[in-house]
């Protein structure tokens, strides 16, 4: 079903929070350096995942889905050959489902517009049945049968205070939570990941186009 407006001129909105594991051994590089410093294993691997708490994509209301993210990078993030996955909850209408696509896939222009240059190949997008769950600081969260997942900040000096780097350029958000994997696993597209005790990253986003 088509939106109204012509791509990449909808004004759009995205609030809530994101969370990704990755392949990287230590925390992810790509935070600080910007995608210019590879990855700890020479490629980036990650399954990723959004709750989306307040969102329009103009006159859609995307307020109250999740979407599930598989993410591959040959090398440095900058560098761009992304290869992408988007699993969209089966709760969407056919508009919302249609703005997510359109938004995560840098169409939209605005903070994702990134991805129409680094992201080379759109491996396909599909509906599964997302849960996201906020348990104290544990993020839990479950796409059908393509990722499972559980994330839980880096402990710092003093146990009430997350972990943060903070006042970044990051594109995700300028504040991320250091984290790490109780469970990472991904199976779909031919790929069949577990990044248990790796590197992980929760961020609360804002993000909005066309500009």
């Amino acid at each position: 079903m088509a939106l109204d407006g012509e791509v990449g001129t909808v004004p759009w909105t995205l609030k809530g929070e994101l969370i990704l594991n990755c392949n990287c051994t230590v925390f992810c590089p790509c935070v600080v350096s910007l995608g210019q410093h590879p990855p700890t294993e020479g490629h980036c691997q990650t399954w990723g995942g959004i709750r989306i708490d307040e969102g329009q994509y103009g006159d859609v209301d995307i307020a109250g889905l999740n979407v599930g993210l598989m993410i591959e990078i040959p090398e440095r993030m900058a560098r761009g050959n992304w290869k992408v996955a988007l699993f969209i909850d089966d709760r969407a209408s056919d508009e919302a489902y249609e703005a997510i696509v359109t938004i995560m896939s840098g169409k939209a222009r605005g903070t994702t517009g990134l991805f129409n240059v680094l992201v080379s190949e759109l491996l396909g997008h599909e509906r599964q049945p997302i849960t996201y769950e906020n348990e104290g600081k544990t993020r839990r969260i479950v796409v059908g049968k393509r990722i499972k997942g559980e994330i839980i900040p880096v402990a710092g000096k003093d146990p009430e205070n997350d972990l943060v780097i903070t006042n970044t350029q990051y594109w995700m958000g300028a504040d991320i939570t250091v984290a790490t994997a109780n469970q990472g696993r991904l199976r779909a597209f031919g790929r069949v990941w577990d990044f248990e005790g790796r590197s992980a990253e929760i961020c609360q986003i804002d993000w909005h186009g066309p500009k």
